[in-house]
């Protein structure tokens, strides 16, 4: 929905208001006009149900609206005496249309000083249900997120099972833009695995300040741009539309910012001509072919000693195996195995084409190891579009800039002459920032080498804290919790540093300090 249909849909949500409640506005001392004004009768609205004015906030919040609707609506009618179970669930089930037949067809007094406790158990507990959900989703929405390593695409900045808290706040929180979803979850309703929203109406995209940019290396969580897989069904069902903030999360590492030109040479990444330096805590990883001159491969020693997962290690044949997911200093002390002849890295040749690899057209001798050169766009930019230019940058014209902007853009080439909307063009000037995500793991990562660039739009947060990590490769449950990773900082420099044990020293503190209080208030 535009701006303007928004606008009109709210007017229409007055004009359903006003006609619904004149009459309780009254009779709670109010004048009939009071009901009609946008934004003063929520106002009003507030001080007849004799709650706090701020409530008012929560209603232009995306999703938390949604929430307190149903509140506002079993409080008006319980503010005159409407206040049994049959009554609430009716003003629920009608959508709030009940209040029509309080307001025209009961007489209704009203009750100016109403206990605003609930009088039943039942009742307390679904309030305080409600408020511990709207101030939780606005902490998830706004502030900070939950999150899940599921794949090794950053090992070993970020491990797989490793649980981490995602900053919203520090390149700006994206507003929701799914007007009506199930609150605290994405885009599937656990147990049920139920579609958790409905895709119709949208709020138009907005993301409110930061205080920092996207600087180049940085580790960011975003919405997969050609996620198109209904979870919530069949997972073999492609081509299922999804919202932009209902795509799924997708975590690595941004080693190319908008104005860069970047390229991919035997597996390492080149900005503006020069070799991406990547911060220490990044530790690339490769796979890698070699030649034994045995077959005794202790599959733990494998894991303990060079970090190479059950799985990830094989022979293609007697005489040749290969490794994947191992840093370069590791492939070097692995090169001393006593089992091991040689060890390459499996390294794929500049010009060979391999299947799967953006711009996904054919026409380009691409592949996951050497690749580009390509621009990275930039808001306000404009480039020149001919023949070559025109793969690169056609999903962002047609989808990224076009269909989830609610525009109709069909970019297609006539000859040599690139042509959008019908018309013959020569350049094209972007309208948003985008970004160039990859996995340090280089040959186990499906990335924006696979699926092209991140819109700005689809940026979601920063992880900034490992609170918990779980080791599924280790023995023992003792074994399995990484100690050492947990409470701490996913940036920074050098080893990380686990901040638990002052953790533990805090909550064991405070124990100890409510104890003490409670004996000496009872003494």
């Amino acid at each position: 929905m535009t701006l303007l249909e928004w606008f009109i849909f709210f007017l229409v949500l007055q004009v359903i208001h006003f006609f619904g409640t004149w009459k309780l506005y009254v009779k709670a001392g109010r004048k009939a006009w009071e009901a009609a004004i946008p934004v003063y009768n929520a106002v009003i609205l507030m001080k007849i149900i004799n709650r706090p004015w701020w409530w008012v906030i929560l209603l232009f919040i995306p999703v938390i609206n949604v929430i307190m609707l149903p509140v506002l609506w079993v409080e008006t009618i319980r503010s005159f005496g409407k206040n049994t179970t049959q009554d609430t669930v009716l003003v629920v089930l009608t959508l709030g249309f009940y209040i029509f037949y309080v307001n025209y067809m009961l007489d209704v007094s009203y009750i100016e000083d109403r206990e605003l406790k609930p009088k039943t158990a039942t009742g307390e507990w679904i309030s305080s249900i409600l408020f511990a959900v709207v101030a939780a989703t606005i902490v998830h929405t706004y502030f900070m997120q939950p999150y899940t390593i599921p794949t090794g695409s950053l090992e070993r900045t970020l491990l797989v099972g490793d649980f981490l808290f995602v900053s919203k706040f520090h390149y700006g929180a994206r507003t929701p833009m799914t007007a009506v979803s199930f609150p605290m979850v994405h885009d599937t309703i656990p147990l049920v695995r139920t579609k958790s929203y409905f895709s119709k109406p949208q709020y138009p995209y907005f993301r409110l300040p930061g205080f920092q940019d996207i600087e180049r290396n940085d580790i960011v969580v975003f919405s997969w741009p050609v996620d198109t897989v209904s979870k919530f069904r069949d997972q073999s069902n492609l081509g299922y539309y999804k919202p932009i903030d209902k795509k799924s999360n997708y975590v690595k590492r941004c080693v190319g910012i908008p104005g860069d030109s970047l390229a991919v040479n035997d597996g390492y990444v080149y900005i503006n001509g020069k070799k991406n330096d990547l911060p220490d805590r990044a530790q690339l990883q490769f796979s890698y072919v070699g030649t034994p001159k045995a077959t005794n491969f202790n599959s733990q020693n494998l894991y303990d000693r060079y970090k190479i997962k059950p799985g990830e290690f094989g022979f293609t044949s007697q005489t040749e195996f290969r490794a994947a997911g191992i840093t370069e200093e590791a492939a070097a002390r692995f090169k001393s195995h006593p089992s091991v002849a040689t060890l390459r890295r499996n390294i794929i040749s500049k010009g060979e084409r391999e299947y799967g690899i953006f711009p996904n057209n054919g026409k380009v001798n691409w592949n996951r190891d050497n690749f580009g050169p390509i621009y990275i766009p930039e808001a306000g930019k404009t480039v020149a579009m001919d023949i070559n230019s025109f793969s690169l940058y056609r999903r962002i014209i047609e989808v990224y800039e076009g269909s989830e902007m609610g525009i109709d853009n069909t970019l297609s080439v006539n000859g040599t002459q690139v042509v959008l909307n019908g018309e013959p063009i020569d350049s094209y000037t972007f309208k948003q920032d985008y970004y160039w995500m990859m996995g340090d793991n280089r040959h186990n990562s499906e990335d924006s080498r696979a699926w092209g660039y991140v819109p700005a739009n689809h940026i979601v947060g920063k992880p900034v804290f490992i609170w918990f990590s779980w080791d599924t490769n280790a023995k023992g449950l003792f074994n399995k919790i990484r100690w050492d990773r947990m409470f701490t900082a996913v940036g920074g420099s050098g080893q990380p540093i686990s901040y638990f044990k002052y953790f533990l020293i805090v909550v064991i503190g405070y124990i100890v300090y409510k104890q003490y209080r409670k004996r000496k208030k009872n003494a």
